[in-house]
């Protein structure tokens, strides 16, 4: 069987993109990498962090959904029992849980070809378990369609979390490029 390629590493993060990021989450953001997707609106919305933290802690979530209305719509899916759901398929539908076991060994060879980490965990209960759609969802933005399939039907349900435009407005506390922007 053929080892599915690493994912190319985001591009470096702009002040500009920190900034928003920062708002988005409400603090500033730890071991970013770099943006690795983008919302409709333009923003950010899925960010790769460093398999380590800064002080060296390890930090196994590789990809992380930073848009406050793309966390809020999975949060929307895990309370409806999406998880609960597919967690059962998993179990019930070997084509999924054959696609499943693949996207972790996707999430594993690009975390690992940045750092290798002590744990074979990857995101979001991968390989067996569905435990967190925020985690999936950000890996199947990130990775594209079809690499994830629970992540790919977490997209899918969460809506259009960008209709109403971006989601973290400049503030003063921003670069000026980011004010200016408005």
């Amino acid at each position: 069987m053929h080892s599915p390629d690493p994912a190319p590493v985001s591009p470096p993060v702009t002040d500009t993109e920190r900034a928003v990021i920062a708002r988005q989450l409400g603090r500033p953001p730890r071991a970013l990498v770099g943006v690795a997707h983008r919302c409709p609106c333009g923003q950010p919305d899925v960010v790769e962090t460093a398999p380590r933290l800064e002080d060296g802690t390890p930090f196994p979530t590789l990809y992380y959904l930073t848009c406050p209305r793309a966390t809020a719509a999975a949060s929307r899916l895990e309370s409806a029992g999406r998880m609960r759901d597919w967690q059962a398929e998993l179990a019930t539908d070997p084509e999924l849980a054959v696609g499943y076991q693949a996207a972790h060994e996707s999430f594993l060879v690009t975390r690992d070809s940045r750092d290798v980490l002590p744990t074979r965990a990857s995101a979001g209960g991968m390989p067996d378990r569905v435990k967190c759609l925020h985690a999936l969802a950000g890996h199947a933005l990130a990775a594209g369609p079809g690499v994830n399939p629970i992540g790919d039907r977490a997209v899918a349900e969460m809506g259009e979390w960008w209709a109403a435009g971006p989601c973290a407005q400049p503030s003063p506390e921003d670069p000026a490029d980011v004010r200016e922007q408005a």
